[in-house]
């Protein structure tokens, strides 16, 4: 029981945050580049940002403490080949996050607040780029688990 339990904490987690990602990458940005100017686009966007972040920040603790937790009663030694490769890039992912929401998130927050658009507009593909980079990572991880049965 208390596997399962983990086990869907550990999913819904990841579900949020890689869906996330899509969302935001795929849909939401798009959209906003299509239909607003920077002045608009760039506060929509770090405001979006930073609700997602938020709610990030809580799946990267969750996903990291059930993923120890679902390991320990196996072992790392013993855990399959995808369990290691899941850890490895889930800590490799959530560093990345760390360094978004903890650097560059307030940089573009600030920089919408003076309404330097260009140097938010640079800070927001910066995080566009890492985004993609975590969202590529985050479809192996996914591929990992299947994998690892």
């Amino acid at each position: 029981m208390l596997r399962h339990t983990l086990l869907t904490l550990h999913v819904l987690s990841a579900v949020v945050w890689i869906g996330g990602m899509f969302f935001a990458h795929f849909c939401m940005r798009p959209a906003a580049v299509e239909t607003l100017q920077p002045p608009q686009r760039l506060p929509l966007m770090a405001a979006a940002l930073g609700r997602f972040f938020r709610y990030v920040a809580i799946a990267v603790v969750v996903i990291l403490v059930t993923g120890v937790l679902l390991i320990l009663p196996v072992g790392m030694k013993l855990a399959p080949i995808g369990w290691h490769v899941m850890y490895a890039l889930g800590v490799v992912m959530a560093v990345v996050f760390g360094y978004i929401y903890l650097s560059l998130y307030p940089k573009l927050v600030a920089h919408c607040g003076s309404s330097s658009w260009p140097d938010a507009g640079q800070v927001l593909n910066r995080i566009r780029q890492l985004v993609t980079f975590n969202l590529a990572l985050g479809v192996i991880v996914v591929i990992a688990a299947v994998y690892a049965g």
